[in-house]
């Protein structure tokens, strides 16, 4: 009887530990990790984007997967990456090991998000990035397949096409700056924060603007959490520059904004300002950000397509707030993965993958699809231009936060004239007319 009863116990103990161990008999739930810097307003969006998207799918009874509905489990990952490369290290390892994620969406600063990105590889996780933009994240993929092969890029499209919207910002505003002011030369002064994703960008930057007929006033490097921008800017006045071009992604894009309003600096901004993408930068500059221009992702009333507006507004009515860009982890879940785990009905990485990056799909900012090198090669990176990613430009008018880009954009001699519902025209500061009106 004893040894019936030792037996028993040791084939209920195999048993359990099968139960644990084995996906097919043991998975209840989808876990995907939601990793970002959650003490900010960019790891806030990865968060808030996502949450929304696991209240969507979970509604209607989870994720179709094979014969069996799974419902999402949000595992949140603070990754403090803004100030601690170890912190985003740790916490990517432990949203994969101890918190046992199946897949990870977000991501947003460069520097940290190649160190995690390597983490997921080595577990074979599929991370769908949605923040950093530097295109080594891509070609990784191109150049060791096998290994990068789980990593794709969520949001934004890459900073070299970044770059390229901008100098269409910038183009577009200097067109209007020479013809309403009568500036014969568009002086520009480049400023953009010191961190990795930004070096492409400034040496693009540097070569294009004597391209597009201005020229560089100089160029400055403020830290990327810099609470006092004045000597810059008392620097750029001397240089007699008539434009900005921002590139920001953290807290100095407040500070500058702030100050420049406050110096009534008679340049136009004009650039990327992530801080300006959120509804709190108008309170955070006390009204000195007026007039700002910036790349953005979404504002009030503009739409690319019929799932815009649904989005937006299911995200303002429950967190308050335009979604800032990082929120699409709502459209990597919701468009992307979900979709992909029901056409391949499995959780398997690698039969993911084979099915995720040929998907082209319309998601609320556009149409999604993965682009290859001119070798033939995946990137797992984003295409960019008309009928597929674009993004907005977006100016602070008066206490809100306008749609200006693209009204009536042609990207070639041959492509369609492009401007989104809800679209107005840009306004020039009242101190920079007064400047130079004659």
């Amino acid at each position: 009887m004893k040894r019936f009863g030792f037996v028993l116990g040791v084939l209920l103990a195999v048993c359990l530990v099968m139960t644990i161990g084995s996906p097919a008999w043991g998975a209840k739930v989808i876990k995907i990790g939601v990793i970002g810097p959650m003490k900010f307003v960019q790891g806030k969006g990865h968060w808030n984007g996502a949450t929304l998207a696991a209240e969507e799918i979970n509604a209607k009874g989870g994720i179709q997967v094979g014969k069996k509905k799974m419902k999402i489990e949000l595992v949140k990952a603070d990754s403090n990456e803004f100030l601690s490369m170890t912190d985003a290290t740790n916490a990517m390892e432990l949203a994969i090991t101890r918190h046992k994620v199946d897949f990870l969406v977000g991501g947003f600063r460069t520097e940290a998000v190649l160190a995690m990105q390597d983490i997921a590889m080595d577990y074979k996780k599929i991370f769908i990035g949605c923040g950093a933009a530097h295109p080594k994240l891509c070609t990784r993929v191109a150049q060791n397949y096998d290994r990068y092969k789980y990593w794709f890029r969520g949001t934004p499209f890459n900073s070299m096409y970044l770059a390229r919207t901008c100098f269409i910002h910038m183009a577009t505003v200097g067109a209007i700056l020479k013809k309403m002011l009568n500036i014969p030369k568009v002086k520009v002064a480049i400023v953009a924060e010191k961190a990795m994703w930004v070096d492409p960008m400034v040496a693009a930057a540097k070569g294009f603007i004597p391209k597009m007929g201005m020229e560089v006033a100089g160029i400055w490097r403020p830290s990327a959490v810099a609470t006092d921008v004045t000597a810059e800017l008392s620097a750029i006045q001397r240089a007699g520059a008539h434009m900005i071009f921002t590139t920001f992604s953290s807290s100095v894009g407040i500070t500058f904004a702030r100050q420049a309003g406050e110096l009534k600096i008679p340049a136009a901004q004009v650039g990327i300002n992530v801080e300006a993408q959120k509804d709190g930068f108008w309170d955070a500059t006390e009204g000195m950000g007026n007039y700002v221009m910036t790349m953005n992702t979404y504002a009030r009333g503009v739409e690319y397509n019929e799932l815009t507006a649904p989005f937006v507004d299911k995200y303002i009515k429950k967190f308050a707030e335009v979604p800032t860009y990082t929120a699409d982890t709502y459209a990597a879940i919701i468009y992307t993965l979900a979709p992909t785990i029901e056409e391949a009905g499995t959780l398997d990485a690698d039969k993911l993958v084979a099915v995720l990056e040929n998907r082209e799909c319309m998601v609320p900012s556009g149409k999604i699809r993965y682009t290859k090198d001119t070798e033939g090669r995946h990137l797992h990176d984003l295409k960019w231009g008309p009928g597929y990613l674009t993004s907005l430009g977006t100016q602070w008018q008066d206490g809100k936060l306008k749609g200006v880009w693209p009204n009536r954009w042609k990207a070639s001699k041959d492509a369609p004239e492009i401007t989104y519902k809800g679209i107005v025209p840009y306004k020039i500061a009242p101190w920079i007319i007064d400047k130079y009106k004659k």
